[in-house]
């Protein structure tokens, strides 16, 4: 059994939120899990549908700080197939994770995602704010339902694209980004007709063909007039500036991305009936 907060004053107390915090290259989502409720922080990620988190006993776990989530002291827990739609025990479990985190939130477009799961209750609506990493007050928060439509002044919106070969992911179509007065063309690359670029919460940078990244970055040295450039002492990023403050671009010749930090101080609402995506410049601290 899956639980997301309802604490907040709101116009519908049946619609669910949840605390979004920022940390390190991520945005952790506190949820809880089990009966009695077991709170678990994980990574909430547009990119993949599977919920799951460290469970008892740990064959292989990485770090976390919190307590790992034991089955055995949930009365709801129970052992299926791995064809269900059900959150996941992980026993042995590899990767580059953050230890404030115990697992992700899979908020995808296939049939085993939180989005998914909650099904009608929502009407496949969702949207998060994700403050910047520095910023004083890390945290901010994410809703579902009725609360999680983007409305007002400065709202723009975009079709999203679905395919049927890709469930997981939300496509959108790309058509160029401005530095200044110059707009370059995106090209990307059209997977089945589904758009050239996915949005995933859980990728820090925005990935994108390297003549296209090679275009941006002499643009912006271009538009940065009276920074020193500098080296990144990590040998990652090409192009840096002053305290080391660096373009938040990659070069990928395989996936586009649309990362995280560019989704930074926008409202970013996803209305799944209706196809669209939703984007409007805010404070994400005051959220």
């Amino acid at each position: 059994m899956l639980h997301l907060n309802s604490s907040r004053s709101i116009s519908d107390p049946s619609d669910p939120d949840a605390q979004l915090t920022a940390n390190n290259g991520e945005y952790l989502v506190n949820i809880s899990l089990g009966t009695p409720p077991f709170p678990i922080v994980a990574i909430a990620d547009t990119g993949s549908d599977i919920i799951w988190t460290q469970c008892k006993p740990c064959t292989d776990c990485y770090k976390q700080v919190a307590p790992l989530f034991d089955p055995k002291s949930s009365s709801s827990y129970r052992t299926v197939s791995c064809s269900s739609n059900v959150i996941g025990c992980g026993h042995d479990n590899a990767g580059t994770f953050s230890p404030k985190g115990s697992g992700i939130v899979g908020l995808g477009g296939g049939p085993a995602s939180l989005v998914s799961q909650l099904g009608s209750s929502i009407g496949g609506k969702f949207s998060y704010c994700m403050v910047p990493y520095a910023a004083a007050k890390p945290t901010s928060t994410m809703n579902f339902g009725t609360n999680a439509v983007v409305s007002g002044n400065g709202v723009l919106s975009t079709p999203l694209i679905s395919d049927p070969s890709q469930p997981t992911f939300y496509f959108l179509q790309l058509e160029a980004v401005s530095v200044g007065s110059k707009k370059i063309a995106f090209q990307g690359s059209s997977i089945g007709g589904s758009g050239n670029i996915i949005i995933d919460s859980g990728t820090t940078l925005t990935l994108v063909p390297t003549d296209f990244f090679s275009q941006l970055s002499d643009a912006v040295e271009t538009q940065v007039s009276g920074g020193t450039k500098t080296s990144d002492p990590e040998g990652f990023f090409s192009l840096c500036y002053d305290k080391v403050v660096c373009l938040a671009f990659y070069a990928n010749d395989q996936l586009s991305i649309y990362g995280n930090v560019a989704q930074q101080n926008f409202l970013i609402g996803y209305d799944l009936p209706k196809q669209t995506l939703s984007f409007k410049p805010t404070d994400c601290t005051n959220t």
